[in-house]
């Protein structure tokens, strides 16, 4: 075979060889992302029937249900996946699956609560939204916060690797960046959406509204005493509720923005900001040259 003359030399890459076959039999059962995509299709289908289902003759209750026994027959076959290869504290990986999405299913009716109250904020949030129906199919900032929000359940859930490989897929879909570990407050919204960045541990209020290139971000990352970094430590800001900030301003570190406040374009922030504050950068000088 055309391989014979590199595999040897190709394997003795790996440092123990006896380790990689074993994590190769355990990357082999690990979730795909094919099987991500089509959950998180199954899914939307679920939060928005009439939008993604076949159309037919039978009720709502009918579509619903059969895409509700899909949902849960592949949410089920992804996450004991993944806790199978975690292994973690030798858990039964079919026991805490059952646990995990008996718990998003008491849920989901809660999260679609939430996802309308959403729409509603980008529909009375943009002039150029024409109905809620508009806000769910079309913008992509909606299809990052509904998977968004199933993706912070299973992360809070101790569900591994599932929550970011769907918050990876949304990112690749629609340009927003939210980390699962993101807690974020009722009637969220980002108008345009690109470029938005959202990191693990920033907690964000109630009717806050993000514009296109916003970074919620870490302004260092704390280390022991041996230079390792820690992991879990709050190093994301806190943004209060009734908080606007326009398009790529940057803001960066455990800080607060604090209620009711307005963060202009392209600033750069690194310090708490008071309540009901607007934070501006001075006008910047436009300059005219002739070419001629």
């Amino acid at each position: 075979m055309e391989s014979d003359r590199y595999i040897d030399d190709y394997l003795s890459s790996f440092s123990r060889l006896g380790d990689v076959q074993r994590m190769y039999r355990g990357l082999a059962d690990l979730p795909t992302y094919d099987e991500i995509v089509r959950l998180e299709t199954s899914l939307l289908n679920l939060l928005h029937p009439g939008i993604g289902m076949a159309k037919g003759n039978g009720s709502l209750e009918d579509a619903v249900r059969f895409e509700m026994e899909f949902f849960i027959s592949l949410a089920k076959s992804i996450v004991r996946k993944a806790f199978a290869y975690q292994d973690s504290a030798g858990v039964d990986a079919q026991e805490r699956t059952d646990e995990v999405v008996d718990d998003l299913m008491r849920n989901m009716g809660r999260i679609r609560q939430l996802l309308k109250k959403d729409a509603q904020a980008g529909l009375d949030g943009d002039p150029a939204a024409t109905s809620l129906a508009e806000i769910i199919i079309c913008y992509p900032a909606f299809r990052a916060l509904a998977v968004h929000r199933i993706a912070h359940h299973l992360f809070v859930l101790g569900v591994p690797l599932v929550p970011r490989m769907l918050s990876e897929l949304v990112h690749s879909q629609t340009g927003i960046d939210i980390h699962p570990g993101a807690s974020i407050g009722e009637s969220f919204f980002i108008d345009h959406g690109t470029g938005v960045v959202i990191g693990q541990t920033c907690v964000i209020g109630d009717r806050v509204k993000l514009y296109q290139g916003v970074t919620l971000g870490a302004l260092s990352f704390p280390r022991n005493a041996c230079g390792q970094l820690l992991k879990g430590a709050k190093r994301h800001p806190t943004i209060e509720d009734d908080v606007t900030i326009y398009a790529n301003a940057t803001i960066l570190g455990d800080i607060t923005i604090g209620r009711g406040s307005t963060i202009g374009s392209s600033c750069w922030i690194k310090t708490d900001i008071p309540a009901h504050m607007r934070v501006l950068n001075r006008e910047p000088e436009m300059v005219l040259v002739s070419k001629r």
